[in-house]
């Protein structure tokens, strides 16, 4: 697995392993804690070294379980983790961008992971709430204190990438990118090429949408797909247009899966974007590692990125849009990184 340079001093593998459904969101069945912790360690063997998690998932058992998983390792991987958001007993989720709580949560973090120093830590969410100025000064603050090696942040506008860079360099964003959710094309990653930002495409697979392998008869109760409109069973039926699309460029590649292709037309987007793919099995871990070596020519991007528009409203936001008031914090979240 090669490398890519995100930014000044910051590099990681080309491909990332996303780690929440280890823990969280994909149904509400007991989790395999050995096999993840297969799966990273065998992550590692092939060369993947950022492994993305957030305090949230869990919550706090997907970082317990990294921790575990890297404790003799941690030198060879960069773990990614997330703050600024915090589950209610309800079940649903609040943002808070406090600087207090911030610090606090940073050093949850650190002896969750089982590190003294996160290699990325990500803003969640924007606390509406808070001045971001404070938010993203505090994170700033825990870079200079060698808490933290570099920032991220997850669904902020271009405004807001714009004032965060301003108090305190970005090393990355993360934004779901694929080939069924490619809106973020058009902002965000220009964006980040004008500013020499980083971009981690979460979902690449369209949430094991794009594999072709999923039905909305695998959807149970607890599983977080079932609030995204695209996976009403309509909406999938639909986007079954997308998927044949996706088979005939695998065929045309020999035993390349939809998946392969999905996960290569995410690096095709340029060096400064590495999808991280989750998984919690080895067989599927393999398969998209192998996409790194899958290179599509010309015509197969030409006919991705004029596939049908997705059927189903862009909505991921399971986190209820809160402010760290608990009032309600309006305007687009779509993502679910």
């Amino acid at each position: 697995m090669w490398k890519t340079k995100l930014a000044d001093n910051f590099s990681v593998s080309a491909l990332g392993l996303g780690c929440s459904s280890m823990s969280y969101g994909y149904g509400s069945g007991p989790r395999d804690d050995k096999e993840s912790t297969r799966v990273i360690h065998r992550a590692l063997d092939l060369g993947i070294d950022l492994f993305d998690t957030a305090d949230v998932y869990g919550p706090f058992t997907n970082e317990e379980l990294l921790g575990r998983a890297l404790e003799h390792r941690d030198d060879e991987a960069v773990v990614a983790t997330k703050c600024g958001m915090i589950a209610r007993p309800d079940g649903k989720f609040v943002r808070n961008g406090r600087p207090e709580h911030l610090r606090r949560a940073c050093e949850a973090s650190l002896r969750r992971l089982r590190t003294d120093t996160i290699g990325l830590y990500q803003l969640h969410r924007v606390d509406p709430a808070v001045p971001l100025a404070e938010t993203w000064g505090a994170l700033g603050e825990l870079v200079t204190e060698g808490k933290v090696r570099a920032l991220g942040i997850s669904h902020a506008t271009c405004e807001e990438l714009d004032e965060v860079h301003a108090v305190f360099p970005l090393t990355t964003v993360q934004y779901e990118l694929s080939v069924w959710a490619p809106q973020n094309k058009r902002d965000i990653l220009p964006w980040c090429r004008r500013n020499g930002v980083g971009f981690l495409a979460f979902a690449p697979i369209g949430r094991g949408f794009l594999s072709g392998t999923l039905t909305h008869e695998h959807l149970h109760t607890g599983d977080s797909r079932v609030r995204d409109p695209r996976f009403r069973a309509e909406a999938m039926r639909a986007n079954e247009a997308i998927l044949e699309t996706l088979r005939a460029v695998a065929d045309r590649h020999g035993d390349a899966t939809p998946s392969q292709v999905a996960i290569a037309w995410a690096l095709a987007q340029g060096p400064d974007v590495v999808p991280i793919p989750g998984t919690r099995h080895l067989h599927w871990l393999e398969e998209n590692v192998a996409a790194a070596g899958l290179r599509l020519t010309e015509a197969d991007l030409h006919q991705l990125d004029n596939l049908p528009t997705a059927v189903g409203e862009m909505h991921w936001d399971s986190f209820r849009n809160r402010r760290s008031d608990g009032t309600e914090a309006h305007g687009s979240t779509a993502g679910g990184a």
